[in-house]
């Protein structure tokens, strides 16, 4: 569905990491029916791999994002379109004349599990918390420029007390912010902005959110049995949530399933209510009536990691990164190994997610096809490399997720590198969904399979992640042109929709023509849904998916 919002009533806003694989072994199934012994209503779904954070500070990842979604709440959140929708607020925000200033009235029922009330308070010091470089949040990069002091705060210049926001009363929050943000409505939507209660935090020391038991929820759910190597939890229905009475399941249990076989065995036998597919399973079951399939807004890409361990890789050579960015045929990957609906994709921006503020037009249909596959273009500028380089043959680490589809995908670009690309050798890496994201903080590899899903409904969320300063730019990335583009668009042009828009559509260019990265896939997600089960509400942006609709006949 299109979704339009431009501006600060008009945005929306959220991330996404969630993968699509499944796996676990039968020691941590769920095994539970429909019902309860007590006759309580429960959904047993899955997950593609343990959840690294739930502390809203610390979270960076779709998996993660997903898990927080259902247990806290932030002063918005998504609806089932995708809309904006008072959570702990009280209703939309009221701004100033220049819209740097927000006043937001909090709701009086938004309580936390254990009965207390949640506060302006509670938002301050959660994002006072973030900003503060002794958390150590990677994503404190989402407040930098936006709210007033955020940069100095991170860089240590100034407190954390000095960030602009605070608490009117209990009830009334203020919010001060650098400049015009157009989608800042839509950020408070997105978990760094989540409250957190000071009292109870400090209580828990290094405890907090180490597992279930030391966490306090304000969600439609609380959590149980969780560890942070848990894979399987529980979501149970909160009672103290200010809408409990539109929640219709008591309990959603969760495992973390990896392998595409055992997801679809779980489903046969009564033990998942929906079932992720990849690979051949996708395609063998796109006839089953419980089949199901939804357009994410994730892009998976080829990284260029251009230093490692202080020295210049491959990949700082222009003509080597245009090669193994053109070399792959994306259409045929999308088709024989994944058959879930996902699309080959030429831009980082993706299809159906954001759209011209005054034409409605698709940014990426607008922006056009950058990085088109072309195998003799790639071999061409595999030889310059090689001459510039120096070098007749090359060993490369291409490093991934241990899910199956992206064992499968980084075969297919194993195979396609060194049958077209003369002296190339891939060697894979696959490694954990964490032990992934650890080596990518620590800029630990050469080349990488990853994705990147949007934080909010602009497409300056793909964008801004690979300016020379960006905390995400981990591959050592820099191009003055780029950064100078998408400062323009953040800064002097924030008021001014379609020269922003336009900026954006250049800047992207900028970043394909010089094969910053190699976007390959828009990815989709192809599920096994019980008939009696309906809510499963999937967000293009933002946190991957929300289960306060979730029903069961």
């Amino acid at each position: 569905m299109k979704k339009k919002y431009w501006l600060l009533t008009a945005i929306v806003a959220l991330i996404s990491v969630v993968l699509m694989a499944c796996g676990g072994g039968n020691k941590d199934e769920v095994k539970t029916s429909d019902t309860s012994s007590s006759g309580k209503k429960e959904v047993n779904l899955m997950e593609s791999a343990e959840i690294p954070s739930m502390d809203s500070t610390k979270g960076t990842d779709g998996v993660s994002f997903t898990a927080q979604n259902q247990v806290f709440e932030g002063l918005y959140y998504l609806d089932k379109d995708d809309k904006t929708q008072p959570g702990v607020a009280a209703g939309d925000p009221e701004m100033n004349e220049d819209q740097t200033v927000y006043t937001i009235k909090l709701r009086d029922d938004a309580k936390w599990s254990d009965g207390s009330q949640v506060t302006a308070q509670d938002f301050v010091y959660a994002w006072q918390k973030m900003v503060n470089p002794a958390t150590g949040a990677e994503y404190a990069v989402i407040f930098d420029g936006i709210v007033k002091n955020a940069t100095d705060i991170i860089s240590g210049k100034k407190k954390p007390e000095d960030l602009g926001v605070k608490a009117l009363d209990d009830t009334t929050l203020e919010i001060t912010l650098e400049q015009p943000v157009p989608y800042f409505h839509s950020l408070l939507t997105f978990q760094p902005f989540y409250p957190q209660k000071e009292e109870y935090v400090k209580k828990q020391g290094d405890n907090y959110a180490k597992d279930s038991e030391h966490m306090i929820y304000n969600g439609a759910f609380v959590m149980k049995d969780w560890n942070n190597t848990s894979k399987t939890w529980k979501f149970e229905k909160n009672d103290k949530y200010w809408n409990k009475k539109d929640i219709k399941v008591d309990k959603i249990n969760v495992q973390v399933v990896k392998e595409p076989g055992a997801a679809v065995n779980l489903y046969n036998t009564g033990k998942l209510d929906r079932a992720t597919l990849t690979g051949d399973y996708a395609k063998q079951k796109s006839s089953d009536p419980d089949y199901q399939t939804d357009l994410e807004a994730f892009v998976y890409y080829l990284k260029f990691n251009q230093i490692l361990d202080g020295k210049d890789t491959l990949f700082k050579n222009a003509n080597a990164r245009k090669a193994f960015a053109l070399v792959l045929n994306k259409e045929q990957l999308v088709d024989t190994v994944l058959g879930n609906g996902s699309k080959a994709i030429n831009g980082f921006v993706p299809g159906e997610f954001t759209f011209n503020p005054e034409t409605d037009e698709d940014f990426r249909k607008e922006s056009g096809s950058l990085q088109k596959t072309d195998q003799k273009a790639a071999k061409e500028y595999w030889a310059k490399a090689k001459e510039e380089l120096g070098i007749d043959k090359i060993t490369i680490e291409l490093l991934a997720d241990d899910q199956d589809f992206n064992k499968k995908s980084s075969e297919f670009i194993q195979n396609a590198l060194q049958s077209n690309l003369d002296g190339v050798t891939i060697k894979i890496k696959t490694v954990p969904y964490k032990s992934r994201l650890q080596l990518d903080e620590n800029k630990d590899y050469t080349l990488q399979l990853t994705r990147w899903g949007p934080d909010y409904q602009d497409p300056i969320t793909f964008l801004n992640i690979q300016t020379t300063n960006n905390n995400y730019n981990r591959a050592n990335y820099s191009n003055k042109e780029y950064d100078a583009l998408l400062a323009k668009a953040s800064g002097e042009l924030a008021t001014k929709p379609e020269e922003r828009w336009n900026t954006m559509i250049q800047a992207e260019k900028v970043l394909l023509d010089d094969a910053g990265i190699a976007p390959l896939y828009q990815s989709g997600t192809a599920v096994l849904q019980k008939p009696n089960v309906t809510g499963v509400v999937h967000h293009l942006f933002g946190a991957p998916y929300s289960y306060k609709w979730i029903e069961k006949k």
